[in-house]
C-alpha cells in the first residue's frame, strides 16, 4: 500500500517523496524540494522545529495519525503550505512540500501566479506551490491516497540516493542544522536555501 511506503522515519519519507506526483484538481506538479519534520520529546524522532514538537493540538492533530494525510497551515497569516503526513499512526512528523514543477494544468497555474516570472517560478516555495495548486485550508485533513479525493499523491518510482542533495532546512530558528532539507539538484525549480536571521550564528 502507498501509507506504507510513508509510514517510515521523516528522512525517509521525504526522499520518498521526491519524483512524487501531487495533483489538485486539473493541476499536478512533480515534488522537487521537501524538508522532514519530527515530533514531540516522547516520540522517536523529537524535533523542536517541528509544529508537533510540543505535543498534539488541534493545529497539529493529523500529524500523529496515519502517513498520507494532508496537514495544511498558513504562514505568516497568508502562505498555504503543504505537508503531507509520515510515520507510523500514533506518531507524528510530516514532510513539507517546499517545491515543485508543473506538469499539468500550467493555464490554471498561471492564472493562479500571475507575478511568476518563469514557468520553473510558479511552485518555487512553499507558499508558491499552494497558490499554484489551489490548495487552501478547507482542505486539511485530505486523505491524499484515496483515489475519489480532490487531491491526490502519486509516488512514482523512487529518485536513486545519488541524484539527491540535502541541507540545512530553511527559516527555522531551533535545530537550524539538522540536514533534513531534500531536493533534487538537476530542477530549475528548488528555492534558495534562506538561514532564518533569528537562527543562532553557527560555530566557527
Amino acid at each position: 500500500m502507498p501509507v506504507d511506503e510513508l509510514a517510515i522515519e521523516p528522512p525517509a519519507a521525504a526522499r520518498r517523496l521526491l519524483g512524487a506526483t501531487l495533483w489538485s484538481g486539473p493541476v499536478a506538479v512533480r515534488i522537487v524540494e521537501v524538508e522532514a519534520y519530527g515530533g514531540d520529546p516522547s516520540g522517536p524522532w523529537p524535533d523542536p522545529a517541528s509544529h508537533s514538537g510540543r505535543g498534539p493540538t488541534k493545529r497539529n492533530a493529523v500529524m500523529f495519525g496515519p502517513a498520507g494525510v494532508l496537514y495544511v497551515y498558513l504562514s505568516y497569516g497568508m502562505h498555504t503550505c503543504v505537508n503531507v503526513t509520515s510515520g507510523p499512526d500514533g506518531t507524528a512528523s510530516a514532510v513539507l512540500i517546499r517545491s515543485g514543477e508543473v506538469v499539468a494544468g500550467l493555464d490554471v497555474a498561471r492564472s493562479r501566479r500571475p507575478a511568476a516570472r518563469s514557468d520553473a517560478d510558479l511552485a518555487r516555495g512553499p507558499g508558491n506551490l499552494g497558490s499554484a495548486l489551489g490548495i487552501t485550508l478547507a482542505d486539511y485533513g485530505t486523505e491524499l491516497f484515496d483515489p475519489s479525493a480532490p487531491i491526490r499523491l502519486e509516488l512514482n518510482g523512487a529518485a536513486p540516493a545519488g541524484a539527491i542533495a540535502h541541507g540545512p532546512r530553511v527559516g527555522i530558528s531551533t535545530a537550524v542544522e539538522v540536514p533534513w532539507r531534500f531536493w533534487l539538484p538537476d530542477s530549475p525549480a528548488v528555492s534558495a536555501y534562506k538561514r532564518s536571521p533569528r537562527a543562532p550564528r553557527p560555530a566557527a
